[in-house]
């Protein structure tokens, strides 16, 4: 039995090492695609297995959908074989890697859909094969990888740790972050057993800078809710400090600049319109949810998911407020939204507060348009919108409001030719005018 195991093993470990492992990557999205590119650079010939069809064409093609996976990136590798897209799990059993990056969102109810993580384990279970490594990413509560995806995969007689191996590794993504990508953001993995650890640090040491292994699965995941539930929290505090700041008549961006010169003992953080992305707005409700199983109630997230959850409302009320010093009522008013990505110099609109403030002022009775140099269109209240031209929906709106500060946008022109202006990011601080309205 010890030399059935140690080759099983040792056959993984030199596929790895040699880098003739075959590498799938189940979810080719902000995070799967851009993961899959890190190893085909390293050489590895890499499978990427979607659900949908227009992704897997779009990448038979060579042509990406993800705006910082150029296609100029993407094209060599499908052009010499290394990376191909199917749909077609069957795959798994030529590969001896999967990476699981799908979908974890939260239902209504605020409890996780598990439903993708459980399809894609369901799948690799049916083509498992001894020497398989699989490797959860996608963003979910503690106990996940051994309570759910364990059984999946071992009820097909295969023994962890031993005929296959099976880890937990958080991803890790900023979108648009020039200095952090895949490659150089350590990599943090746990493993069900000491041998699984061993086999996923071995692999993302192929291609990422740093690995970072812990002593569990479980610990693995809770590592990726603490990231999210620290900013999350801190960004409600600041966001509750700009709602009390603003009813003192208090410029809440002097105090932060103010503030941040401390040199120890403070972390700046900023108020916006509301959280935005897949991740800070979700991921610490998984904790939530997990902890009220045990009988622990997270007040914390509660109550920051509570606060920063009222910035979009906050928003419409300063939009509202604006309009009346100008006696202008919101209904019959045109309000133009600049920016619908959830943040700045991206084409991501999960979870953008952007489209709640539009979702609220439509209801009250404005006119609204957007601007977006990143996104086209986007579908709200059962209808799809077309940004518009910048220039000339700032001019005949009766108020600019600036939810996403890109880069792109002309804030020099957007100050001489708005009549009245709600900026949500401080994007005009270098601006004075009695026009401009900040949160």
């Amino acid at each position: 039995m010890e030399s059935a195991v140690r080759t099983t093993q040792d056959l993984l470990t030199e596929k790895i090492r040699s880098r003739t492992a075959k590498v799938g990557i189940v979810g080719l999205g902000y995070v799967g695609l851009p993961l899959a590119m890190e190893f085909a650079k390293a050489g590895f010939s890499v499978t990427g297995i979607d659900v949908q069809p227009s992704k897997v064409d779009e990448l038979n093609a060579g042509r990406s959908y993800i705006q910082y996976v150029p296609t100029e990136t993407l094209r060599p590798y499908v052009q010499s074989g290394t990376f191909h897209a199917t749909m077609d799990f069957s795959v798994i059993a030529e590969l001896d890697t999967v990476n699981i990056v799908v979908p974890t969102p939260l239902r209504k109810t605020k409890d996780p859909d598990m439903s993708y993580i459980m399809a894609a384990a369901e799948e690799i279970a049916r083509y498992a094969h001894p020497g398989l490594l699989v490797i959860l990413e996608s963003t979910t509560y503690p106990g996940t990888t051994e309570e759910v995806l364990l059984p999946i995969l071992e009820k097909e007689g295969m023994k962890v740790g031993e005929d296959f191996f099976l880890c937990f590794s958080p991803e890790r993504v900023d979108p648009g972050n020039p200095r952090y990508q895949t490659k150089n953001i350590p990599k943090v993995v746990g493993g069900i057993t000491p041998a699984c650890t061993e086999m996923g640090a071995l692999f993302y040491s192929q291609a990422l800078n740093q690995v970072v292994p812990v002593s569990s699965t479980a610990v693995a995941e809770m590592v990726k809710l603490l990231e999210n539930t620290f900013r999350m929290i801190n960004i409600g505090l600041v966001n509750e400090m700009a709602m009390m700041c603003d009813r003192m008549g208090i410029n809440v961006w002097e105090v932060i600049d103010a503030a941040a010169t401390k040199p120890f003992g403070f972390m700046p953080f900023y108020p916006g319109p509301g959280l935005g992305g897949h991740c800070i707005p979700i991921d610490p409700f998984y904790l939530s949810w997990k902890t009220k199983q045990a009988g622990i109630e997270a007040r914390f997230i509660e109550l920051a998911g509570y606060i920063n959850g009222q910035m979009p409302h906050f928003v419409v009320e300063k939009v509202q407020a604006a309009l009346n010093s100008h006696a202008k009522p919101v209904m019959g008013s045109r309000v133009h939204i600049l920016g619908v990505a959830y943040k700045r110099n991206i084409d991501d609109v999960r979870e953008s507060p952007a489209l709640d403030i539009m979702h609220l002022l439509e209801r009250r009775g404005a006119k609204m348009s957007y601007s977006d140099p990143y996104v086209p269109s986007v579908k709200l209240d059962g209808h799809r919108w077309a940004a518009e031209d910048f220039v000339s929906s700032v001019e005949q709106a009766d108020c600019v409001v600036i939810v996403t500060d890109h880069k792109a946008f002309d804030y020099q022109v957007l100050v001489e030719r708005a009549k009245l202006i709600v900026d949500t990011r401080n994007a005009l601080k270098a601006y004075s005018s009695p026009k401009i309205i900040r949160l």
